[in-house]
């Protein structure tokens, strides 16, 4: 028998490594990129107790060296995403019935696993696989993931812990149970911490969860799989499957049994997934959860009186870090005419100070964009930016070339027309473009601002005038979920800004916080009565 109240208290956030010369930690790492580089890895997927290999594969190779091999990963077919809905029902009764302390200290074990001998191996994969800097890589794949596991470990034992009242004579309690079903996660390629992320809050719910990581992915994400199962993630808690996105929401989303989605990408994809689930409604057992974090199109906005280097700074960075292939990264920014000339000549200058090439020269602070399919979208944007009568003009930047990897150059383009396509469009890339407004209209520059387009993820305002910061504030009330003021509109910490938007960003389910793991719980309400009633009739019923 159990006694005592299970709590875990607030930890702290890992400390970021900073890989300086002569470091252990940059020794370590380039000494695991050399070795993961040296063998051809074989990834199957993870279904129950099985490692499942197809025989039909697909080739993984970073995207800035394309020549190299890492291995491959073997394809599933609908028969496999059916097999892990199993495997995860078989597990559910099981890992929903342990004790609350022993599941949350897997994923204690799996944090502490990644601080430790794993971490230049989850960076280490998510630097090749994702052609990301070790920088990048680390307050990544190491530290938000770490943060994740950890502080999610925290908010659930808040919310366990949140009772009701009892009046005399009776007694209520609440228990939190995970959902009725399977949830199902699909995440994207551009964080690594995301895809730990997805599955793992809903499983520490006692939930079951089928994973869907992007083929791009694939190499960080079969890493992550393998400490899940050292640090003791019974079979089919979590499946790991790779299987296109049609074939397997076409299993998924007509299964009775399911009972949840948890998902980031493109706003596209979920709002065709919402129609699908919202058509279905009479096939499952209960309401599916649906939490999406979407697109964005996300801003910076300067005041006349913003310092200079804190706007170019927060665009460089913003804008630039990780090819611009972060949900939060700096893609418009509007500029106030006063500032523009220095703006302009501080900016190119650090733009043009950038070096690219791959991830294992540590001297590189730009690498490549993800595949073929951003690379050529990224190059038609630019390229119509160049035509004479665009509206548009490249100030830096501009250069797009895949003969070795799939480099683009971190362009920046100033738009004539505030509504200019590049203004408006998600591009996901290396690519920011700029806006010069008259410095005496910042009022209607912020509306254009909180209107120009249909996204709400994150925003930034830059001002040395405090009146001007709270109008922003105001103004761009529901421009964004994320809103940063006198910094870049990247960088959010576990614990510290809970992350998501709204509008087209998504359903501000705040990854990293109780908000989004209460969508993983089903509350049942408990009274107990001690004095129980013996007759229907009531005081109020009586008479002299």
């Amino acid at each position: 028998m159990q006694y005592g109240d299970f709590y875990y208290p607030i930890p702290s956030n890992e400390p970021v490594l900073n890989y300086a010369p002569g470091s252990p930690e940059k020794t370590a790492l380039k000494a695991v990129l050399k070795e993961l580089k040296s063998v051809k890895i074989d990834v199957p997927m993870y279904i129950g107790s099985e490692e499942v290999r197809t025989g039909n594969t697909m080739e993984l190779r970073p995207p800035h060296e394309r020549k190299h091999l890492l291995g491959h990963f073997h394809v599933g077919e609908a028969k496999h995403v059916t097999r892990a809905i199993n495997a995860a029902l078989k597990a559910k009764d099981k890992w929903a019935a342990m004790s609350w302390e022993n599941r949350a200290n897997i994923f204690l074990k799996a944090a502490d696993l990644i601080a430790g001998k794993y971490r230049p191996y989850m960076n280490g994969t998510t630097m090749l696989g994702q052609s990301k800097n070790a920088y990048q890589a680390e307050i990544d794949s190491a530290c938000e993931l770490i943060d994740f596991l950890r502080f999610n470990v925290h908010y659930l034992s808040e919310i366990y812990r949140q009772q009701p009242i009892s009046g005399p004579g009776m007694k209520n309690r609440v228990e939190y149970r995970p959902l009725e079903g399977f949830v199902f996660a699909l995440t994207p390629f551009n964080f690594t911490a995301i895809g730990g992320n997805l599955p793992t809050s809903a499983a520490m719910c006692g939930n079951v969860v089928v994973w869907k990581c992007a083929n791009t992915q694939v190499y960080s994400a079969q890493m992550f799989m393998r400490i899940l199962k050292e640090a003791g993630l019974p079979d089919g808690v979590i499946n790991l499957v790779f299987v296109d996105g049609p074939t397997i929401g076409e299993v998924v989303f007509n299964h009775p049994d399911f009972a949840g989605i948890h998902f980031t990408g493109s706003t596209g994809v979920f709002n065709r997934m919402w129609e699908t689930i919202g058509k279905n409604m009479n096939i499952y057992k209960t309401y599916p959860r649906l939490v999406g974090e979407t697109g964005g199109k996300d801003f910076v906005i300067a005041h006349k009186s913003a310092d200079v280097d804190v706007v170019v700074t927060a665009l460089a960075r913003g804008a630039f870090e990780y090819q611009g292939q972060k949900c939060s990264a700096a893609s418009r920014a509007y500029i106030p005419s006063n500032l523009a000339a220095e703006v302009k000549k501080k900016l190119v200058e650090a733009v043009k100070s950038m070096k690219m090439g791959t991830v294992e020269d540590f001297t590189n602070f730009v690498n490549a964009v993800i595949d073929e399919k951003s690379f050529d979208k990224l190059e038609s944007y630019i390229r119509g930016a160049r035509k004479r009568d665009s509206g548009a003009k490249i100030w830096v930047g501009g250069k797009c070339d895949k003969t070795e990897g799939f480099f683009i150059e971190p362009t920046i383009i100033e738009a004539t027309d505030p509504q200019y396509v590049t203004m408006c469009e998600e591009l996901f890339g290396p690519v920011l473009t700029v806006y010069i407004y008259d410095e005496n209209k910042f009022d209607d520059a912020l509306k254009l601002v909180d209107s120009t387009s249909p996204y709400a993820l994150t925003g930034a305002v830059i001002s040395r005038d405090r009146y001007a910061v709270e109008l922003a504030t105001n103004k761009l009330r529901n421009s964004a979920g994320n809103f940063y003021i006198n910094d870049k509109p990247t960088g959010a910490v576990v614990g510290q800004q809970p992350f998501g938007g709204a509008r087209a960003s998504g359903t501000n389910d705040k990854a990293g916080s109780q908000l989004n793991l209460y969508r993983w719980l089903s509350a049942r309400t408990i009274k107990e009565t001690f004095n129980s009633p013996v007759d229907y009739r009531y005081p109020f019923m009586g008479e002299k």
